[in-house]
């Protein structure tokens, strides 16, 4: 054991009461570091008060309030040791986290979200903290359906299979997609596997895997434009600035491997040198220990684009649609309102031209990656231009190949 905690009565600063705040001191050595951290008990006491109660050097038998003061001084004892217990290697941060909760917290499904939405805030991860918040909206909406108690009080014990089923069948009957119902119970799945970590449930209730629960799996086929409608795309007439703005910068994705809006927007100058830039993707950088960098060469067609709507200065981003000085939920408002305004012009461009009326930004991606397949690219090549971590996921680009081209090659079968 590399801790010890005790009762601590910190008499150097008295308080206006007259009294001296009462602490649980821990004290932390791991790893040849020695630590000490002071937590408050809500208690204050006199120096009288706490040798009688506390250290009782001659074991009286304490009545009245100083027997309940004893007796929550031994409680949060009881509960400071038990909390750093269940860590398998302490943690201050995780320590007080823990001890200041609500007993009934550890086994609380919405406490666990919102310290899984406060943690992926705090690292900037804005989206994913997004959807987290969608997901327990939606586990609230059926607890309400319900009509048995409230997303307050739902417990880990409380999701069981059957209860799962029920949420799947209540999401379907209400016009969500198999995909939205595997996207918010994989949710749920993080939030079950991180209370199981933190010890505060038991593997136990797990109520997903073999045997249990399955989360329902969809082959989403990747939406692209074909080689002729992205001739028509390009070749489009703009009624206006915004349509060619937001076909301007369809096109600079396309153009650069399927690059994602966010990392475009975070582009930097200093990630340029001579003919190419570098990059991280933002989506998967935090989900490998390995960092991928992803280099792409400029063409004429990118450089044009860079000049047309880059920052003059040419320092800090590269294009303004965000701004250094803003925090990151700023940043992920404006990205994702810059995405909605380009999916809209790109709409109108492509019903203006009788092309896919659900034509959107990330169709470059997907165009990019099923027009490289076209012109004979490698599943290797495509899955390190994407940057996917696994080669199962470039398999969904391969399984949406256009149909034209699955025509064209079962028509050459013959042709000896």
């Amino acid at each position: 054991m590399t801790y010890n905690i005790s009762i601590y009565h910190e008499t150097r600063r008295i308080k206006e009461n007259d009294k001296y705040s009462v602490k649980i001191r821990v004290y932390n050595k791991h790893e040849n570091i020695k630590k000490v951290r002071y937590f408050t008990t809500g208690i204050d006491l006199t120096k009288k008060e706490f040798d009688t109660i506390w250290l009782n050097p001659e074991n009286k038998k304490l009545r009245g309030s100083n027997k309940e003061i004893e007796l929550k001084l031994k409680a949060i004892e009881k509960r400071a040791n038990d909390e750093a217990r269940a860590m398998s290697v302490f943690d201050f941060s995780k320590f007080e986290s823990k001890l200041f909760r609500k007993s009934s917290d550890k086994n609380n499904i919405k406490y666990h979200f919102n310290s899984a939405i406060g943690k992926h805030t705090s690292n900037s991860k804005i989206g994913t903290a997004e959807s987290y918040r969608y997901t327990l909206s939606s586990l609230a909406n059926f607890t309400e359906y319900k009509k048995k108690g409230s997303i307050e009080r739902l417990s880990f014990n409380d999701i069981t299979v059957d209860w799962l089923k029920e949420y799947e069948k209540y999401m379907i009957v209400n016009n969500k997609s198999y995909t939205t119902v595997g996207i918010y119970t994989r949710t749920l799945r993080v939030i079950f596997n991180n209370a199981i970590e933190e010890n505060d449930i038991s593997v136990d209730v797990y109520p997903f895997g073999k045997n249990k629960y399955k989360i329902p799996r969809t082959r989403k086929v990747k939406k692209a434009l074909n080689a002729i409608q992205l001739k028509t795309l390009f070749e489009a007439k703009a009624s206006n600035e915004n349509e060619q703005q937001a076909k301007d910068f369809w096109f600079f994705s396309y153009a650069s491997n399927g690059m994602n809006l966010k990392d475009i927007a975070l582009l930097r100058y200093s990630d340029f040198d001579n003919d190419k830039f570098t990059y991280y993707r933002a989506k998967t950088f935090d989900k490998s220990s390995e960092k991928t960098e992803i280099t792409i060469y400029l063409t004429d067609f990118t450089s044009s684009i860079i000049e047309k709507y880059g920052n003059k200065k040419k320092d800090g981003f590269v294009f303004k649609i965000v701004s250094m000085s803003e925090d990151s939920e700023t940043q992920y408002k404006k990205i994702k309102n810059f995405n909605r305004y380009i999916n809209d012009h790109i709409k109108r461009i492509a019903k203006a031209n009788d092309l896919p009326s659900d034509c959107s930004f990330y169709w470059a991606r997907h165009s990019f990656a099923t027009n490289s397949i076209r012109k004979g690219a490698t599943m290797e090549f495509i899955s390190e231009a994407l940057n996917h971590s696994d080669l199962n996921v470039t398999k969904n680009y391969f399984a949406g190949f256009e149909d034209v081209a699955k025509k064209e090659f079962a028509n050459s079968l013959l042709d000896f």
